[in-house]
């Protein structure tokens, strides 16, 4: 209940833009930090007002110095071997999971004015990873749904009718390096609330959290509005750009594919032994040439301009 609780006030407030009530100045504010308010709210409610119901919390370990390096000498052969074969698996997941992150920032549906820069992200990336892995700290990196969604919240939208259909357009957004820089400098003051607060949190209300940010992703995802084309009658279909190019049978047999891609990636991510989920980035990177090289056997190459072209 936690869970669900923390799930539907988040999304609740996150629409509150599209509500009538009170002005657009409060709206906004509370529909931008839809996530602090509920999980601030269920925290207080699993820790305080049902703390007679026992629900696991989030355990932590206090550590006395985070900044010590570690016995790499000490290693076997063996082990050195499997470090440099977990560390490839990882390095192509953030090269890849990095660059799709980019991708959607950069979509030309965001009128970004900025320029792209890949190759230095990747670059800065490597160079912070590199420290962070001498003292065993963990990873950082563009993270989906994350980086799309950080663009989002600071967007200003403006209702437009676009093809017979009231949409949301993008008309500006605020580009600044300070939110980023002041984000991450909350992530590690947060070392300073360990163990309380943060011991407070429900387990049932962190998985809320994540909950909320799948499904706040999905807004505007084509991949999920092609699924709730299965179930949808045809001539209701919404007038988007492939809808309009590309047959039903083929629109839904892109999906079906795609759909087994995800199935695959799902069972080597949640798989029970440890080393197989270590073989999810060289799946998420097979998936490449299966594009590039399989697809066009079976799709035209003006659907997939359609379907994929962006």
């Amino acid at each position: 209940l936690l869970m669900l609780g923390t799930l539907w006030l988040g999304v609740t407030l996150f629409n509150f833009t599209k509500s009538p009530y009170l002005d657009s100045t409060k709206r906004v504010l509370l529909a931008d930090y839809a996530l602090p308010c509920s999980v601030i709210l269920f925290t207080f409610v699993g820790s305080y007002l049902v703390k007679d119901i026992k629900s696991p919390k989030i355990e932590t370990t206090e550590k006395e110095d985070y900044f010590n390096i570690p016995d790499i000498a000490g290693l076997s052969v063996a082990g050195w071997f499997v470090a440099f074969a977990m560390g490839f698996c990882l390095s192509i997941l953030f090269f890849i999971d990095q660059n799709i992150s980019a991708s959607f920032v950069n979509n030309p549906k965001n009128n970004l004015k900025k320029g792209t820069a890949y190759h230095l992200d990747l670059l800065v990336l490597a160079a912070i990873n590199t420290i962070l892995s001498l003292f065993a700290l963990p990873w950082i990196h563009g993270a989906l749904p994350h980086s799309p969604l950080h663009v989002r919240a600071l967007a200003e939208f403006e209702e437009r009718m676009q093809q017979g259909v009231m949409t949301d357009v993008v008309v500006k957004v605020h580009e600044t390096r300070l939110t980023s820089i002041l984000a991450n400098a909350l992530i590690g003051i947060s070392i300073f609330l360990f163990p309380e607060p943060i011991e407070w949190i429900p387990i049932p209300v962190l998985n809320g959290v994540l909950l909320y940010v799948a499904a706040v992703s999905l807004v505007g995802n084509e991949f999920f509005e092609r699924l709730l084309l299965w179930v949808t009658e045809q001539s209701a279909y919404p007038p988007n750009h492939y809808v309009r190019h590309v047959t039903q049978k083929k629109i839904h047999l892109f999906t079906f594919l795609q759909v087994l891609e995800l199935a695959l990636l799902c069972g080597l991510g949640f798989a029970p032994l440890s080393y197989l989920k270590m073989v999810f980035p060289v799946a998420l990177g097979a998936y490449m040439p299966i594009r590039h090289l399989l697809f066009p056997k079976i799709f035209e190459q003006r659907y997939l301009d359609a379907l994929d072209g962006h």
